[in-house]
């Protein structure tokens, strides 16, 4: 059994055997990593069922306990938007639509970083591989490989590395990107929804 210490060495071992190319894809999976998690966490739906029906509860303050995530909060603030802008004669769809935009900003938060490495990470490996077999063959140039074959096809290996994890990099970063992207686009048309909702009931109480 490796020890928690041995773990690191290796890992560390294993990266550099790929070049400083490696740690700079270590480092945009962070990013990558970090920004999934920020949109997976801020894009939560909260109360399920149509923006109608979450509009008449959240009229009623019956639900204020149970606010659970980004629409909830969004419904409170658009409704209080509408009865300041009532109250002070200035356009409803305006003032909402005002008080909406933080969630917007919201929805796209990280959205083109996360984008930014999914393109860049592959580009990246291929970089570090095409650097990694100029060294090889500079080597088999200089005949310091010349006479051990497996030294070669070793270096080929070190240099694939690099793409390898290139492409580790960017595939879940695509896949559950493209997710996210699908959750925000929803968010973008439920704000629209619920704006159009609350100022044709206000517009009627009129």
């Amino acid at each position: 059994m490796l020890t928690p210490f041995e773990y690191v060495e290796r890992f560390v071992e294993l990266m550099n055997t790929g070049g400083s190319v490696m740690w700079v894809l270590f480092v945009l999976n962070i990013f990558l990593w970090y920004g999934l998690g920020y949109r997976y966490l801020i894009l939560k739906r909260g109360t399920k069922g149509s923006v109608r029906r979450l509009i008449e509860k959240h009229e009623k303050r019956g639900e204020l306990q149970a606010m659970r995530g980004m629409l909830n909060y969004a419904t409170v603030d658009a409704l209080d938007a509408a009865e300041e802008a009532k109250s002070m004669g200035l356009s409803i769809r305006k003032h909402i639509e005002g008080a909406l935009l933080p969630y917007y900003s919201d929805t796209s938060k990280y959205g083109i970083l996360v984008k930014t490495i999914i393109v860049l990470a592959p580009l990246i490996g291929l970089l570090g591989t095409v650097i990694g077999m100029i060294e090889t063959f500079d080597a088999l140039q200089n005949s310091s490989m010349f006479s051990q074959g497996s030294s070669i096809s070793g270096g080929i290996s070190k240099a694939l590395f690099t793409t390898e994890l290139g492409l580790v990099v960017a595939v879940p970063g695509l896949i559950i990107g493209r997710i996210l992207d699908k959750k925000a686009e929803r968010f973008e048309l439920e704000f629209e929804q619920m704006t159009d909702i609350i100022c044709t009931k206000e517009s009627h109480e009129i």
